[in-house]
């Protein structure tokens, strides 16, 4: 797992989720024909979190993106089709029906959670394009998805900097760069 990914799922499991990262899917040969990858590996999920307490499955696509220009609306709205690449589960309709359908039932059959739970989609990104901001999240919202952008991840690690010890980086940090 990457740093980014990591400070994601120390977020999530501080909001309550029990967190596994760089989850496999295993699609079945007809599934795979129906998004049309026949000969497709295990699709793999950055993050997904499960919240018993409403029967919650968060699926978390991370993208840094640090010291990059940051993630663009060109992604999303079919103008960039190389940029799409990158976010597939958010460009393709049929994949993501399938996709998230199989890692419920995955989950539901393995007993990480409970029958029929809430699969909600999410992008945790540590840049956007400011010009894109609004654009994309009217978008996600639009859809249905969750759009974590850096003002979601200060506005969790500052409370990360009140809370008591934590013996995890992200904690640690948090508190040296955000008290007093």
């Amino acid at each position: 797992m990457d740093a980014f990914e990591h400070l994601v799922s120390e977020i999530l499991w501080l909001e309550g989720y029990w967190v596994r990262s760089s989850v496999k899917v295993d699609l079945t040969k007809e599934e795979k024909r129906a998004i049309g990858r026949h000969s497709s590996p295990r699709w793999e999920i950055d993050i997904v979190a499960y919240r018993a307490r409403d029967n919650r499955l968060q699926v978390v696509e991370c993208k840094s993106y640090l010291d990059s220009g940051g993630v663009a609306l060109a992604a999303f709205n079919g103008s960039n089709s190389k940029a799409a690449e990158r976010y597939k589960l958010f460009t393709e309709p049929r994949l993501l029906e399938v996709v998230l359908g199989r890692l419920r039932q995955q989950f539901t059959d393995v007993g990480a959670c409970r029958p029929d739970p809430e699969v909600r989609l999410a992008l945790a990104c540590g840049k956007v394009r400011d010009k894109d901001r609004a654009a994309i999240k009217q978008h996600f919202q639009d859809q249905g998805w969750e759009f974590w952008d850096e003002s979601w991840l200060r506005e969790r690690l500052r409370k990360m900097a009140t809370m008591g010890y934590e013996n995890q980086v992200s904690t640690v940090v948090a508190k040296l760069l955000l008290r007093g």
